[in-house]
């Protein structure tokens, strides 16, 4: 019956003029239960835009390195910049708060930095939209400078999902390991879960698939290239069912320090209904502010581009995949959330 209602699920998503191609993949734990459905010619083994979900990768390294003694989650962030390469970053309310920033405000979306990527009238994405480019971080650095701040770091128990924050992450793992970050990556996550299709491209030869925004087919290679740390990576639905089963399931770092990743916030409206925790996303299930009535929760991640990687908790159930859709990224959450309700 189950099985059925994902069927039906997938169904309607495909049966939308905007959705040329999609996959999804479901699993429990231990693998006992497998579903997956494909269209559009992609399969589980087809490359797909992470896009945010790279983010998880990001967590996963700073929590590798906290638990190995190289890095604090209270550590101050301009300590691994010189030259006062952040100076200025944050003013609110006429005071600096730039030198107050931590790690943990980066990885709980809770600094209060804008975002360049969809704030203001001429934004990252607007821009990318027109015309591939690639952006450096000093420049992603100096446009949020040009930014007002949403609130002064770790107050008014509000979080502001922001690229910017995470692309800090990344620069902090480089400066730390003095490695780039696709051999952390690789060194942290793609080897030791053995996954031969998830990468993050730095070069011309590193294969980067389209993405549709409504019923364009377009190429942004040099700004994905761009993107790295907050969410550059590609994968395939079949890696990363293997990742998101090792980030939740203790594999790649204490499965405790979870508790203290669940100091879960808001995120601006436009981002309702998901919380932000410690480097990944909560949805709440069923409550008068949800539209669809179920228990438990999704946690996880998705991508403006419609990629998903949800686990359910209440099912043990792990739903990845994509919708391939960068003109409606919501399609992504409602269609986990319909799963996880579906899933009786």
């Amino acid at each position: 019956m189950v099985t059925k209602k994902y069927d039906e699920i997938f169904s309607r998503v495909v049966k939308s003029k905007q959705i040329h191609e999609s996959v999804l993949f479901i699993q429990n734990t231990n693998g006992d239960f497998s579903y997956k459905n494909e269209y559009g010619g992609k399969s589980i083994d087809s490359p797909l835009l992470m896009a945010s979900i790279t983010k998880l990768f990001t967590t996963t390294c700073i929590l590798q390195l906290v638990e190995i003694g190289k890095l604090s989650l209270d550590d101050k962030v301009i300590s691994f910049f010189d030259n006062g390469k952040l100076s200025g970053l944050h003013l609110y309310k006429g005071q600096d708060y730039t030198e107050k920033l931590t790690i943990a405000h980066l990885l709980f979306q809770t600094s209060g930095l804008p975002d360049v990527s969809e704030e203001g009238k001429n934004n990252l994405r607007k821009r990318v939209l027109r015309e591939d480019m690639s952006v450096m971080f000093d420049e992603l650095v100096e446009l949020t400078k040009e930014m007002k701040p949403h609130f002064a770091p770790n107050t008014l128990n509000r979080s502001h999902y922001a690229d910017i924050n995470f692309d800090i992450l990344g620069r902090i793992i480089e400066s730390v390991t003095n490695s780039p970050l696709e051999d952390v990556f690789t060194t942290f996550i793609f080897e030791p879960l053995g996954l031969e299709k998830t990468y993050l491209p730095i070069d011309e030869d590193d294969f980067i698939p389209t993405i549709y925004f409504k019923n364009n087919a377009i190429s942004r290679p040099n700004y994905i290239k761009s993107c790295r740390a907050s969410g550059g990576a590609i994968t395939t639905a079949r890696e990363m069912m293997v990742f998101i089963k090792a980030f939740f399931g203790g594999e790649l770092f204490d499965k405790e320090v979870f508790h203290q990743l669940e100091n879960y916030r808001k995120l601006q409206i436009t981002f309702f209904p998901i919380q932000y925790g410690g480097g990944y996303m909560r949805i709440l299930l069923g409550g008068f502010s949800m539209f669809f009535m179920g228990k438990g929760e999704l946690i996880g991640h998705s991508g403006s581009t419609g990629s998903f990687a949800f686990y359910y908790p209440e099912k043990d159930l792990f739903f990845v995949g994509d919708v391939n859709q960068t003109a409606n990224p919501a399609t992504a959450i409602r269609v986990a959330i319909r799963l996880a309700v579906s899933s009786k």
